[in-house]
């Protein structure tokens, strides 16, 4: 006998049944035995088969079919008898689908919202009125594709809108009458159902408040417009002075420098900054070769310091006498010391650390140097001067400059660390503080601000460590033109600028400030200070002051009550 008949999907729910297979048209007829190029299972087979297909999840068309060619369509439900082919064995599914169930709405879903979470809704149960709540604050600066299809299926199809945006079927929000410029439009909202609603004057208030910003908003972006345009017009017209400088100097000042150097013209041209095509030949001639360096002689003390290092790292391990032991001092201070350095150098470049187009040029060149000059050895703070000549020079050329330029005397009393000379240094150049900013120098002194904690390292690398590049080479081109007078000109000029910020400083906070000076301190900001300084005390210029600190520096210090040179 065959086993009982389930009864059909929809049975007692007053709903038809509801087929899950294809085969789901009213009219569909079941395959019959009659038919040709079928087959039919019959007798036991049958109900063996009808046993493993009520064991799945009658993926197929139901055992009973009705018959819907009724006038309501498929009310009028006649149960016939299923036959099956093996068409519908093999496309039958032995495994059974999960229910659709509800989902638990997640914090993504839209029943979440600004200020809270709105009740969960059920699938079946139909929306009521009062949960139809418009949005408020949530609603602003949300767009969507214009394109998205309009229709809102499953749960999505009752949450509330917005005057802005819509939901779609994803759970994405379309753009309906305006769309907020920023988050600012929240205050424009109303608050949610939840929530007392806004008073007349709160609302007024808050238009107020938001036209404000928004008014604010825009003087702030003429303002920077203005800003960038005022920079681009100074950006032009620095351009077109260089381009014209560039020409007077190639054409009039190089090719005649031993009688043009010393003319007004030239030097203020000088002082409005060298074109960058011709700084170093100018740097290079004014500079001078004092020493009488060639290129042979540059590559002769290259080769050199090649084969030191080379024994060093063949010898690096033995220590065992005297001479070793000086041999790996000496090493640290030329091979160890310099490679620190070089990858300490204008870090921001990344040019001159491993790996970059002139870490190599500027480990030749200090090294050489270092053969060069071994009772001076490598210093920290020269790798910053060879770098800002490898910069504008060819290799030979820079190591010439270079070692010219430490030569002179205030950078061998610095390099040398003659303490005595410094001292004096010190002295000449805290008579002139005194002259020209006497406020800050009793600032400085009741602070026990002495010149040599900001002094040495300015000097040291002649501004190119605590300056911006682009200033620093502008300092570097005065101090070509007048000498060591211009790098502590330059240091009067940095005190002057900043004065009423230094004023406001105690001791460590000043130390910190002028070891790192701004990076956006421009140029000209920094010589219109220094044109403002007089290096005149007494009528006397900075060689007059400095030459009688060399004769008798201890009247001298007495008469500038200078605290450095007092130590």
């Amino acid at each position: 006998p065959e086993p009982p008949q389930p009864p059909p999907r929809g049975a007692g729910t007053g709903r038809p049944p509801s087929p899950v297979s294809g085969r789901t048209n009213c009219d569909a007829t079941p395959l019959s035995p009659d038919e040709e190029d079928s087959f039919y299972f019959g007798g036991e087979g049958y109900s063996d088969l009808r046993t493993l297909q009520d064991a799945g999840r009658r993926q197929s068309a139901p055992d009973q079919m009705p018959d819907l060619s009724g006038p309501a369509g498929c009310s009028d439900i006649q149960v016939m008898p299923k036959k099956f082919g093996i068409a519908d064995f093999f496309t039958r599914s032995l495994f059974s689908r999960k229910s659709k169930e509800s989902k638990v709405p997640s914090h993504n879903a839209t029943g979440w919202r600004l200020f809270g979470r709105a009740a969960a809704r059920e699938v079946d149960s139909a929306p009521s009125p009062s949960a139809r709540q418009p949005l408020s604050s949530s609603c602003s600066n949300i767009t969507g594709p214009q394109d998205e299809e309009e229709q809102v299926m499953g749960r999505d199809a009752d949450l509330p809108s917005c005057p802005a945006v819509a939901l779609t079927g994803g759970g994405r929000r379309r753009n309906l009458e305006f769309e907020p410029l920023s988050t600012t439009a929240l205050i424009l909202e109303d608050r949610p159902a939840n929530l007392p609603a806004k008073s007349v004057e709160e609302t007024l208030r808050h238009k107020m408040e938001y036209e404000e910003m928004v008014a604010g908003a825009k003087r702030r972006e003429v303002k920077e417009a203005q800003r960038k345009k005022r920079q681009m017009k100074e950006r032009h017209r620095r351009e077109e002075s260089i381009s014209s400088a560039m020409v007077v100097w190639n054409a009039e000042i190089l090719p005649h420098w031993d009688v043009m150097k010393g003319t007004r013209r030239v030097r203020e041209l000088w002082w409005q900054g060298l074109p960058p095509s011709v700084r170093g030949r100018v740097w290079s001639l004014a500079i001078g070769n004092e020493l009488n360096i060639t290129a042979e002689l540059y590559e002769i003390f290259l080769s050199r310091a090649k084969e030191k290092w080379r024994s060093y790292s063949e010898t690096s391990s033995v220590n065992d006498s005297e001479s070793e032991a000086a041999s790996v001092a000496d090493r640290e201070s030329s091979l160890d010391l310099i490679k620190l350095d070089i990858s300490r150098t204008f870090p921001s470049l990344f040019i001159f650390q491993k790996g970059g187009p002139y870490h190599d040029l500027l480990h030749s060149v200090l090294g050489a140097y270092t053969c060069y000059r071994p009772d001076i050895g490598y210093v920290q703070g020269m790798s910053f001067i060879a770098a800002v000549l490898i910069l504008n020079l060819e290799e030979a050329e820079a190591f010439i400059t270079f070692a010219n330029l430490l030569n002179k005397p205030c950078q061998m009393a610095f390099f040398r660390v003659d303490h005595e000379l410094m001292l004096k240094y010190f002295g000449a150049f805290e008579i002139f503080f005194q002259e020209n900013l006497p406020q800050l120098f009793s600032h400085f002194q009741s602070n026990s601000l002495t010149p040599d904690l900001y002094l040495i390292d300015w000097i040291f690398t002649l501004y190119s460590k605590s300056l911006p590049l682009d200033v620093a080479c502008r300092v570097w081109d005065v101090f070509c033109r007048d000498g060591e007078e211009s790098l502590f000109r330059t240091a009067l000029g940095i005190l002057r600028l900043f004065e009423e910020v230094l004023l406001q400083m105690d001791f460590i906070h000043i130390a910190q400030f002028l070891s790192r000076l701004p990076d956006d301190l421009q140029s000209h900001t920094l010589f219109a200070a220094m044109a403002n300084t007089q290096m005149v005390s007494r009528n006397r210029r900075w060689v007059q002051v400095f030459s009688a600190f060399m004769k008798n520096g201890s009247k001298e210090t007495e008469k500038s009550v200078s605290p450095a040179s007092r130590s």
